[in-house]
């Protein structure tokens, strides 16, 4: 579906509650959204325009299919934001049309806005049950931060996109597009130091898989839109492979582009692992490695990993027995 954004106009309005209203009725939080002050806020576009700004997503037919508000700091209904900050709420999308890119294209165009205004960062919220929504932030570069906000009936977890990153690199989930080039990536990175067979090196090009069954993270070079490394982790509540037990976060296929080892980017996507097993409550992360990749066991004890020799594997490859390691790093 073609897609423009831009900010919505007087007459846009009444459109723009219509579909915030339906996009939330019809969400995972739908039976909450009757209480009066809550659907206030949904319909009362000039006010949340007045706060900042209300931007619209159109289809090649001129209709509204969605919306959004961003908001400055100490305003009402910013609830995050302080100083420097610029807060998107109620990021909606017609029912009949998602699945289409809406939200993705609205949230970036909510980036554009605050950087325009000057803003250090971007933040929200999201309920816990917005599983999809979730990603979708995670897939543009935002970052779970501390904050939730607990009532009876929801918990909602907190993220922040840092527009002044002086790290110079984002870590965010993989997008369809970028498929191809992340495999190439991560077979150029293991076979540039091992002699694989054919049958690993497919397993290690096939991202498609991967990301739809788990979670593929992508670390981007800000300036050049580089992908320069790549890990694998599994989805909430779930594992990546036979490896992980109760408790524990298993990740798999940490991978530095050639060109770009030595500039640690392997030390971040391994931090932004224990930072995920953090988020969700869990007490180890865990990984196998096999014997021959040296200097990937010298990443994880600089890390602060532990050999964990009772976990060990052995496994046949081309008629040889190849030692896999297994590392563990408690919480």
């Amino acid at each position: 579906m073609p897609l423009t954004t831009r900010t919505a106009l007087p007459s846009d309005y009444d459109r723009v509650a219509e579909v915030t209203r339906a996009s939330f009725l019809a969400g995972p939080y739908g039976h909450i959204h009757t209480d009066p002050e809550r659907e206030r806020f949904e319909i009362d576009v000039a006010a949340r325009a007045a706060w900042g700004a209300v931007i619209v997503a159109l289809d090649d037919n001129d209709v509204i299919v969605g919306a959004t508000s961003l908001l400055r700091a100490s305003t009402p209904k910013a609830r995050l934001a302080v100083d420097g900050d610029a807060e998107i709420r109620l990021l909606a999308v017609d029912p009949a049309a998602q699945g289409s890119g809406i939200g993705e294209a609205l949230v970036r165009a909510s980036i554009a806005e605050a950087k325009a205004w000057g803003a250090r960062r971007v933040v929200l919220d999201t309920g816990s049950l917005n599983e999809r929504a979730q990603r979708l932030y995670l897939r543009v570069g935002f970052h779970r931060i501390p904050a939730t906000f607990e009532s009876e009936s929801i918990t909602s977890f907190a993220y922040a996109y840092e527009l002044d990153d002086r790290a110079g690199t984002v870590i965010r989930l993989i997008r369809p597009a970028e498929f191809d080039a992340v495999g190439q990536l991560t077979v150029d990175a293991y076979s540039n130091h091992y002699d694989l067979p054919p049958s690993y090196l497919a397993e290690l090009a096939d991202v498609a898989t991967r990301a739809r069954e788990h979670e593929v993270w992508v670390l981007e070079d800000r300036e050049t839109h580089r992908i320069v490394a790549t890990v694998a982790t599994p989805r909430p509540g779930s594992f990546i492979s036979d490896l992980g037990q109760p408790g524990e976060l298993d990740f798999r296929l940490l991978a530095v582009a050639p060109d770009a080892a030595g500039r640690g980017y392997g030390a971040q996507l391994t931090r932004h692992v224990i930072d995920l097993a953090v988020e969700r409550g869990l007490t180890r992360v865990v990984m196998n490695s096999g014997d021959m990749m040296v200097p990937a066991h010298a990443l994880y004890a600089k890390l602060g990993f532990s050999r964990i020799p009772e976990r060990d594997l052995v496994v046949g490859v081309d008629g040889h027995e190849v030692v896999i390691y297994t590392f563990g790093y408690d919480l």
